[in-house]
């Protein structure tokens, strides 16, 4: 597996922010998202090729009870559903970080879905070459709603304008059947002054809604820093 970086720190953001946990962060991504805040991971992609052994085995140096499988895009890679049951079998919790763009059977206790809305196309950068593919292949419905099969999901939105929140009450409408208290939006940004300018009025999209504010606790705590 193309393995970015393994590293011990708190979950920074959904539902289980706070926790203790060690992730796993693949150094692939088949999306180009304008904004991403990885771009070791996508559009600079840099990794390592590391065994499902070598990757469990650095995980198990960590005081850690749940493991965070994340990205890039973590599903792309070819022995994720190994690494996933291997980590399941030595009793981990297992949260997987997707776009939901590419399925496959692993195992799961959080799926955490992060479909991307229109403010991630890269119309502009680097000549908006990653354009077409990336609105081509952001949103895959079907493939949502299988992670959401899986049980506990959350569907966290990464949110730049007030508009953008009306582009999420449509594709909510469109996958239906989505609980409430699993859609969590969370504002744009890699400073802190950026997430607090959005948060002032995101707030009172999700009290309007029944959604969660996500904030990202790992900037407030770390700043954009790799390895937390």
């Amino acid at each position: 597996m193309n393995i970015n970086e393994i590293f011990y720190s708190i979950q920074g953001e959904g539902k289980l922010a706070g926790v203790p946990s060690a992730f796993i962060r693949t150094g692939r991504c088949n999306l180009r998202c304008t904004w991403c805040d990885t771009p070791r991971t996508s559009w600079q992609p840099t990794g390592t090729d590391l065994s499902v052994d070598a990757i469990c085995e650095q995980v198990a140096t960590f005081p850690a009870k749940h493991v965070v499988v994340t990205g890039g895009e973590p599903m792309i890679e070819p022995d994720i559903a190994s690494l996933t049951y291997r980590l399941k079998k030595l009793g981990y919790h297992i949260t997987i970080e997707t776009a939901a763009t590419v399925f496959k059977t692993v195992a799961c206790d959080l799926a955490s879905v992060s479909p991307k809305l229109a403010n991630s196309t890269p119309r502009s950068r680097e000549g908006g070459k990653f354009a077409e593919s990336h609105e081509k292949n952001r949103i895959d419905l079907e493939t949502i709603r299988r992670f959401m099969a899986f049980g506990d999901y959350q569907l966290k939105f990464v949110v730049e304008t007030r508009e953008d929140v009306g582009e999420i009450d449509e594709l909510l409408s469109q996958i239906g059947e989505v609980d409430p208290c699993n859609v969590l939006l969370m504002p744009q940004g890699v400073k802190t002054n950026e997430l607090g300018a959005r948060a002032v009025w995101l707030v009172q999209q999700c009290k309007d809604r029944g959604f969660r504010f996500c904030p990202r606790l790992q900037i407030h705590l770390f700043g954009h820093t790799p390895g937390t």
